[in-house]
């Protein structure tokens, strides 16, 4: 009721409806920026509705019908079909639901339905990876379905089951590549863009996380003991979208009783993941990235990954991806980060796996499969490969096997390289900003938090550590869009002249 709260929204909203009239300025270029504030001005309008004057209610009313009429008319195709459209879809239908004053909603809730119900099975595989392969837009696509589920729920207007099932299996390889201190891997692009912020962000050390606000959701929308465990608690985004009555029916979620078992691989999507001791203090987990470049023809969110892969322990980052940094505004940190030499796997003449043509198009695109998984109590085994350097002059194949023996707690990876005359040769591996690495004999020994990673590399080659390199770009980390530091990356380089094998072993021990 206190009047202070909506003078401020009431003023910052009129300023945009006078400076942004329909149609005209950069504000009306994006149907998927029309649809992100619809959702957003739904849930204000909610909040302060019941004390706005008819007269601003009633400005703020044909802004969003202009907003509605501009998703419905401006729906992205083709190459751009991609989380583009089920955000658009989404603010229309959450408009429809909010706002059902004019004879046109109907129509349009409807179709912005239809397309949700469609895109959100075309776009997500059926193990529930997010077609971009970037695990960044995995969340974001999520929380769009997630809402629309909400208000559909809210106000009778039911999704399928399909829908449903499709949404979990999304949470569920979240849960699954998250490690136990509540980390995911950086794969593909970021550009840190949330559909709704509800929580203050303000919890000392623990910051919120995204994914882990998801699988908070998760746990109480399909009863997952699972989900849960890795969500930790309850944050205010679950508690504002499900409700406050709901923390006590989170508490009582038992986190055994409707615990699945950790799943391991996604065929589809191309992730593996092999661990020891998964949610204990003494867990190990690598996910191995074997999928697409991306999604649609341009794959714009992929990144030149094929058969990387990161590493953590107990909850700890050790080999990780760098990230993204930079969209539209550093071209050569654009190329860099999403290049083949910012991931942990193995490039061929200088050259990455797939031909970048622009900061969203990739000319020529590596394809990767696994060829193997074997997973058993005392051993986990990938072996994949990909075809981005079959364009070379003399063909190049890469294979490469990554195996865990979760007895001595031993990673060993080889890479076999398939070719008839001589290449050179790079094998990179990118540690977490917190790790101390220090050059040993064979290798590099890499420390944090107690724990330590004896790297021996192949013995027919040279080695070097990067931190902060301008030239060459090596040894960087993003942590955030447009933001970068310093972080060591391990870069062994040999010319080979005949069909090679590689062997690199990580031995983890305590510190």
């Amino acid at each position: 009721g206190d009047r202070h709260y909506f003078e401020a929204l009431a003023t910052q909203l009129d300023s945009w409806f006078i400076a942004c009239p329909y149609g005209r300025g950069p504000n009306w270029s994006s149907a998927l920026e029309a649809g992100m504030r619809l959702i957003n001005w739904s849930i204000a309008w909610q909040l302060v509705q019941p004390i706005a004057d008819e007269a601003f209610r009633n400005r703020w009313l044909r802004s969003v019908y202009e907003h509605a009429h501009f998703i419905r008319h401006w729906f992205s195709a083709h190459s751009s079909a991609n989380n583009h459209l089920i955000g658009e879809a989404a603010g229309l239908f959450i408009a429809g639901v909010t706002w059902p004053h004019w004879r046109e909603m109907a129509e349009w809730r409807a179709a912005a339905k239809k397309i949700l119900e469609r895109e959100a099975l075309a776009q997500n595989a059926p193990d529930g990876v997010n077609r971009e392969q970037a695990v960044w837009y995995q969340q974001f696509v999520l929380d769009m379905l997630v809402l629309c589920l909400l208000a559909g729920k809210a106000n009778g207007d039911w999704f399928s089951a399909d829908y449903e099932s499709r949404i979990e299996a999304m949470m569920d390889f979240i849960a699954s590549i998250m490690d136990r201190g509540g980390n995911v891997p950086m794969f593909g692009d970021a550009d840190d863009g949330h559909v709704v912020r509800l929580d203050p962000d303000r919890h000392g050390e623990s910051e919120f996380s995204p994914f882990r606000s998801a699988l908070a959701i998760g746990a109480l929308l399909f009863r997952r003991g699972d989900f849960k465990l890795k969500a930790g608690r309850l944050d205010d985004k679950a508690r504002w979208l499900l409700g406050a009555h709901t923390a006590a029916e989170y508490q009582a979620l038992d986190t055994e009783a409707t615990r699945l078992p950790q799943r391991q691989t996604f065929p589809e999507g191309g992730y593996y993941i092999l661990g020891a001791d998964f949610d204990t203090p003494n867990e190990v987990r690598a996910v191995v990235d074997a999928g697409p470049l991306g999604y649609t023809s341009i794959a714009a969110h992929g990144h030149a990954d094929a058969l990387s892969f990161t590493l953590s322990v107990s909850g700890r980052e050790f080999l990780i991806d760098p990230g993204t940094y930079a969209y539209h505004t550093q071209e050569r940190w654009r190329q860099y980060f999403r290049g083949t030499a910012a991931h942990n796997t193995l490039r061929i003449d200088g050259r990455d796996q797939s031909e970048q043509g622009g900061n969203f198009l990739w000319l020529q695109k590596a394809r990767a499969g696994c060829g193997l998984w074997l997973s058993s109590s005392e051993k986990d085994s990938f072996e994949g490969w990909h075809d981005g350097y079959a364009r070379l002059e003399d063909p190049v194949k890469h294979r490469r096997l990554i195996e865990l023996d979760k007895s001595t707690r031993r990673l060993l990876i080889e890479d076999s390289l398939e070719m008839a005359e001589g290449h050179e040769v790079e094998l990179f591996f990118h540690c977490a900003e917190d790790c101390r690495v220090d050059a040993v004999a064979e290798g590099y020994l890499i420390e944090r938090d107690g724990v330590a990673l004896r790297l021996v590399l192949p013995a027919n080659g040279a080695t070097e550590l990067y931190r902060g390199s301008l030239s060459p770009l090596l040894g960087w980390v993003s942590r955030g869009f447009d933001r970068r530091q310093p972080t060591s990356t391990i870069a062994w380089r040999a010319r080979l002249t005949a069909p090679a094998l590689l062997r690199t072993t990580i031995q983890i021990a305590q510190a």
